[in-house]
């Protein structure tokens, strides 16, 4: 039975390869219409979105957002849709994705920036609205991996969904209302690929618990890397996808040997740094050769922050919600967090 679920899953991702591949003659132009599945990526003057395989880069007005629905058109160029032209911009009714906006607009009602930008980077991996001089800063100090949207989202999530419903209910009978949870806040998060994998991942594992049956975090990794691909081929090409894999896989064979190396760092950046220098280890190369540089004094930066991330992901989180509903609570809430906010844009400018 093993051999035949993996000989299924391969061969349906190389079928799926071979017939789904769009073919898209160089030089030729086109116009694509679909809805935008990833959070566009903005920079100073232009916005980047991925549609049908392709790279596209847009003017920054009109904002694009998750959800919406684009028509573009433009000439195909090695991956790239060049001299796009924005056609037509319907913006998404989800309720999701109204539901994600309304709490964007409570952090920035509240906060200055960067630290609107920064709670809703870490709670719902949103980086269009960090400021640019910020988000360079981010990335030459190496903590820009938390504020975009990331496995390591999805699992405290899920930790602390969990940890709420046992409390009212059995671990198994939790499983069910866990699993919806961690889809629905996949969705708000904006479905990048380093979410669905934690989302499968997660799905699988707490699946297996339900069933009682052990599953080997190798095993999830894989099935959702053969997932995904299936779905979507062309993540094969996406840099969060690869990061993404390439962390998680570095994390499960290097961790607990960090975590020893370290047994004499205190415990509250033990965990920050043993998890940093365990990704690093297969990130660092890939992101030397996409982008050419990598800040070496990064695992020091990420120890000193990371135990903040929960923290600001939770109370942000409740805040958020609360703030719909009663705006001067949640307001006190998100006020709590500011100092470790403060904390955090100190250290980036510090390593910047």
């Amino acid at each position: 039975m093993k051999f035949l679920f993996w000989g299924v899953l391969v061969f349906s991702l190389v079928l799926r390869i071979i017939f789904s591949k769009p073919e898209y003659l160089e030089g030729k132009k086109i116009r694509i219409t679909s809805v935008v599945r990833e959070e566009p990526i903005k920079y100073s003057y232009f916005q980047k979105i991925s549609l049908k395989g392709l790279k596209v880069y847009l003017p920054k007005y009109p904002e694009i957002t998750y959800g919406d629905k684009v028509v573009v058109e433009g000439v195909v160029k090695e991956g790239k849709l060049e001299k796009a032209v924005l056609v037509k911009l319907e913006e998404s009714q989800g309720i999701l994705i109204k539901f994600r906006e309304k709490i964007l607009e409570f952090y920035q009602r509240f906060l200055p920036e960067p630290h609107a930008s920064l709670i809703a980077g870490i709670t719902l991996g949103v980086r269009g609205e960090i400021p640019d001089n910020f988000w360079q800063g981010l990335v030459n100090s190496g903590l820009a991996h938390v504020v975009v949207a990331s496995g390591s989202n999805v699992s405290l999530v899920a930790g602390f969904i969990v940890g709420i419903l046992t409390i009212f209910v059995s671990r198994r009978r939790a499983i069910p209302l866990l699993l919806v949870s961690i889809w629905l806040y996949a969705g708000l998060a904006g479905m990048d690929a380093p979410i669905i994998r934690a989302a499968i991942m997660g799905s699988i594992a707490f699946t297996a618990q339900e069933v009682g049956r052990l599953i080997s975090a190798w095993r999830a990794l894989l099935t959702s890397a053969l997932v995904m691909l299936i779905v979507k081929p062309e993540w094969i090409n996406d840099l969060g996808f690869l990061l993404s894999f390439v962390a998680t896989a570095c994390l499960l064979l290097f961790q607990g040997k960090m975590n020893k190396f370290l047994k004499r760092v205190p415990t509250i950046f033990r965990e920050g740094l043993s998890t940093s220098l365990a990704a690093q280890i297969g990130v660092t190369p890939i992101l030397f050769v996409t982008f050419g540089q990598f800040n070496i004094l990064s695992p020091i930066a990420n120890a000193l922050v990371l135990w903040t991330v929960p923290i600001i992901m939770v109370v942000g989180g409740i805040s958020g919600l609360i703030g719909l509903i009663f705006p001067l609570a949640g307001r006190a809430l998100l006020y709590l967090i500011y100092p470790l906010t403060s904390w955090f844009v100190f250290i980036v400018n510090l390593f910047d």
